[in-house]
C-alpha cells in the first residue's frame, strides 16, 4: 500500500508523484526505511539512481493495474483510469521483478521464543533485492485476504487506493468523506437553485 500511495493529491497543484525524481526515491526510501528493514534491506547500501527509480516505478505501474483489477467493476483510481498497463502485463511484470532475486525460505527459532521464517537471498545487488522485495510483498497481498478489501477512493481529487476497515466505510480518509459530502451537497443546493 506505501508503494500504490505514493501516488496521491497534492492539493490545488493535482496528482503528485513522490517517485518522479531521484530525490524524490531517495526520500521515500528513507521513509521506509524500518519496512525495509524488516526486509533485511538497509536504506544506507541502497543508492537512488535513475535505474531504481524505473525499477520502483514499473512495480508501481503493475501494482495499480492489478489494484484496478481487484476493485472492478468499480471504476480504478482516477489516476490510473486513462493509462492502465493491461492486466497480464502487470501479471508478468510484477512476476519478473519478484522472480530477480534467488531467494530460500529459512526457519529461525531462539532458544526462548517461537519459530519465525524469512527469506534468505543469494543476491548481492540491493537495488535487484529491493524491487524483488516490493513485487513479492504485492503478489503476497494480492493473494492474501486483505486484498478482497480493497477500494479505490472516489472522493473529489483523491486518487488513493485503501483498505476497508468497517462496512460503512467509503473513503481513504475523513476528510476525503469530508469533502465528498460537501461536494454532494454544492451539487444538490446548486441544482435546486438552477431549478425549472
Amino acid at each position: 500500500m506505501a508503494l500504490a500511495s505514493t501516488i496521491h493529491h497534492g492539493g490545488d497543484d493535482g496528482i503528485v508523484d513522490d517517485l518522479d525524481t531521484v530525490r524524490g526515491v531517495a526520500r521515500w526510501l528513507q521513509q521506509q526505511s524500518e519496512s525495509l528493514a524488516a526486509e533485511g534491506l538497509a536504506t544506507g547500501d541502497l543508492v537512488a539512481d535513475e535505474e531504481l527509480r524505473d525499477g520502483i516505478v514499473g512495480v508501481r505501474r503493475a501494482v495499480r493495474a492489478l489494484f484496478a483489477r481487484v476493485v472492478s467493476p468499480a471504476a480504478p483510481s482516477p489516476a490510473d483510469a486513462h493509462r492502465l498497463m493491461p492486466a497480464d502485463e502487470a501479471l508478468a511484470h510484477l512476476n519478473a521483478a519478484a522472480a530477480r532475486e534467488p531467494v530460500a525460505p529459512q526457519l529461525d527459532w531462539p532458544a526462548e521464543g517461537a519459530p519465525a521464517a524469512r527469506l534468505l537471498s543469494a543476491e548481492a545487488d540491493p537495488q535487484v533485492r529491493l524491487i524483488a522485495a516490493l513485487a513479492r510483498d504485492a503478489v503476497d497481498f494480492l493473494s492474501g485476504p486483505e486484498r478482497v478489501q480493497l477500494r479505490a477512493c472516489h472522493a473529489p481529487r483523491c486518487v488513493r487506493y485503501f483498505l476497508k476497515s468497517h462496512g460503512r466505510q467509503e473513503w481513504c480518509k475523513p476528510s476525503c468523506g469530508n469533502r465528498a459530502r460537501v461536494a454532494r451537497h454544492y451539487e444538490r443546493t446548486r441544482g435546486a437553485t438552477a431549478g425549472p
